[in-house]
């Protein structure tokens, strides 16, 4: 029998795709234990779903890692074309989603088995029990059918991070992302969880809020190594909050420094933790390849961040956190979410005034927005009910949650329309850094800076009709290419190489 096992990734990241990272974590332990691990990543495999037919033939099963939102539709693709040639076909589903909502997701009838939180173990055995063909009541973490019926098996114990293995990056295409792309960059973990509570946030969900972390010489070791062995340009740290451990942090900035790392890294922190770095600390962190660090800003309102159980957060950190940032030379990057439960018209106006006051005392700062989603496992979402939110009630139901775009019960129609317009004219007003290499002429770059002033005024006066500056700024993005408005398209005329087997 084959000891092949197939893994399939959805495409979601579009331009700015890379290596998926859940993925690489779970493949370690396989490829150790003497199996072939092929991975297929829609976003640059032309065909994917003809390419996934051919490898599951003589495979022991296929595994398939996902958040919630549109990354679902090609899940639910691949998989019922599956079950058409081999109803009897182990399909496997893992990551946020399935974690958080296992039940629901054992009950699409073409999955078969669900990995719940941390996959390296899990999975692994649960491809020895496939290959064996031995009941699976005894795996931990897992979720399986037996009889048409749902069967869970104890929780797995979280393990610290350190004691992981480190991920497959050897799988992954870096060429083909490349091509997509066009930057050589990859996704690294140094921490998991966070000790906030975020109403928002799914990660307590999956991780808890026990925050552990590498070690800063490990850190140190696996990033120089990472970048050199794939000439990567920059590496974005996911960590939910990389700065939990101050003393840790500055560690690290000093062994990359005396590493000799030469490659750039972004993070994601609380804005009180970096407001408690000094000016200094953040050069030394400059001086180590840093560039960016996002922060959840999330709302002017205090009213809204009350609701947002942000009460560890105050306006006076975020001002001073971008202020030293940007005397540090790091770029300061802020998450806003719009329409979070009891916003109202007037707390969205102190948001975006807020946005104004930042972005002109501090040029360089930076803003991105998202309408609020009700994500499954977020603490919010226990009053779901009180909102009027419809909760999905099937897999295939989540598909539809994403942030760019979410309609609420008060958020519908014309206010709906209106709230997009805003962000447009927000993203118009100051200029962003996304992942992905810069795309536009000097042309397009002049002519978008020159349509930013009356952007800023139609913020400032609150005043979108007939807004011919975004007709404006379509038509310039015509001349360059664009990020998909929704999910990635995958490249089927250019020739990508295809992903590893």
């Amino acid at each position: 029998m084959s000891k092949k096992v197939v893994f399939f990734f959805p495409s979601f990241a579009s331009t700015e795709a890379t290596a998926p990272l859940g993925i690489l974590a779970v493949a370690t332990p396989l490829l150790r234990a003497g199996y072939e691990v092929c991975l297929i990543d829609s976003t640059i495999t032309p065909d994917f779903k003809k390419r996934v037919l051919a490898e599951v033939k003589d495979a022991i099963c296929l595994g398939v890692s996902l958040v919630t939102g549109p990354m679902i539709r090609e899940t639910i693709e691949i998989a019922r074309a599956i079950k058409e040639w081999n109803p009897e076909f182990p399909i496997v589903l893992g990551g946020w989603h399935p974690s958080l909502l296992p039940t629901q997701t054992l009950e699409a009838e073409y999955v078969d088995i669900v990995v719940r939180g941390q996959g390296e173990e899990s999975f692994l055995d649960v491809v020895r029990h496939l290959e064996s063909r031995s009941a699976m009541d005894l795996v931990a973490g897992i979720g399986f059918k037996r009889d048409g019926k749902t069967v869970f098996t104890a929780e797995r114990p979280l393990r610290p991070i350190a004691d992981l293995p480190p991920k497959a990056y050897h799988l992954a295409d870096f060429d083909a992302y490349e091509r997509v792309c066009g930057r050589r960059w990859a996704m690294y973990t140094s921490s998991l969880a966070c000790p906030f509570n975020c109403a928002y946030c799914t990660n307590a969900g999956v991780y808890g809020r026990k925050w552990n972390a590498l070690p800063a010489e490990q850190f140190v070791e696996e990033t120089v190594d990472l970048t050199r062995r794939y000439n990567l340009e920059m590496l974005w740290v996911v960590d939910d909050n990389f700065l939990v451990d101050l003393d840790r942090a500055r560690e690290i900035g000093a062994g990359l420094v005396r590493a000799g790392g030469n490659f750039k890294w972004s993070i994601q922190a609380t804005t009180n933790l970096v407001a408690r770095l000094s000016t200094e600390d953040l050069k030394l962190l400059h001086r180590a390849g840093l560039q960016q660090i996002c922060q959840g800003a999330e709302s002017g309102s205090e009213k809204v961040l009350a609701a947002m159980n942000k009460d560890f957060q105050n306006f006076e950190s975020i001002y001073e956190s971008a202020k030293r940032c940007l005397e540090a030379g790091i770029r300061p990057s802020f998450n806003i979410i719009f329409a979070f439960p009891g916003e109202g018209p007037k707390e969205r106006r102190e948001t975006v005034h807020f946005i104004l006051d930042m972005c002109t005392k501090y040029p360089g700062a930076e803003f991105w927005t998202n309408i609020f989603t009700p994500y499954p496992g977020a603490p919010v979402m226990q009053k779901a009910k009180e909102f009027g939110i419809d909760v999905p009630t099937s897999f295939e139901g989540w598909a539809d949650f994403f942030p760019r775009y979410t309609e609420l019960p008060w958020l519908k129609g014309r206010e709906h329309r209106r709230l997009q317009v805003m962000r447009d004219y927000l993203r118009m007003a100051f200029d962003r850094i996304p992942i992905a290499a810069q795309r536009r002429t000097s042309f397009t770059r002049f002519a978008q800076r020159a349509i930013s002033l009356p952007a800023r005024w139609r913020l400032k006066n609150d005043f979108y009709a007939a807004p011919i500056e975004l007709y404006l700024n379509n038509k310039l993005k015509k001349r360059m290419t664009m990020k998909p408005a929704v999910d990635a398209k995958r490249l089927q005329t250019t020739a990508t190489a295809e992903a590893a087997c």
